[in-house]
């Protein structure tokens, strides 16, 4: 297997969709079974973040997932909100995000990236490469 990608409108009922295949393939990249919730909060943390950003910004585009086996199993789950939305990130690793502080205003992306770095431990948030949008990229050893 190589990329699986998904793409869907930013609607909450899909994100049970991502997560479930999500961890599906994960299983078959091989991702220890222990770790397997873990993926699934993940995802769907993820996932619920980037619909939450389409809807309170009105983006119709849709949320693209994308996951690959490629040497280990990554997840990227890319949103098209403006980057200012996404706490006009550059790129940060899942240390820098768990430190991050925190305003009211900045619940929705804040707490999320809170939530993901504690799920995952190569965790990376950066804007997309047209400026329009945030990437999550995640990442989880396989045993093969």
């Amino acid at each position: 297997m190589a990329t699986v990608k998904l793409s869907f409108s930013p609607a909450p009922v899909h994100v049970r969709t991502a997560r479930l295949v999500g961890v599906a393939v994960a299983r078959r990249a091989g991702v220890r079974e222990e770790l397997l919730d873990e993926v699934r909060l993940a995802i769907g943390e993820a996932c619920t973040r980037a619909v939450a950003l389409h809807r309170q910004y009105g983006v119709p585009e849709p949320v693209l997932v994308e996951m690959s086996d490629t040497g280990a199993y990554a997840v990227r789950v890319v949103d098209r909100a403006p980057i200012e939305a996404g706490l006009g990130l550059a790129a940060l690793n899942a240390d820098q995000l768990a430190n991050e502080s925190l305003d009211e205003d900045d619940l929705t992306t804040g707490v999320g990236f809170a939530l993901l770095a504690g799920f995952v431990e190569d965790l990376q948030v950066r804007p997309v490469e047209d400026g329009i949008g945030t990437e999550v990229r995640m990442v989880w050893p396989v045993g093969r």
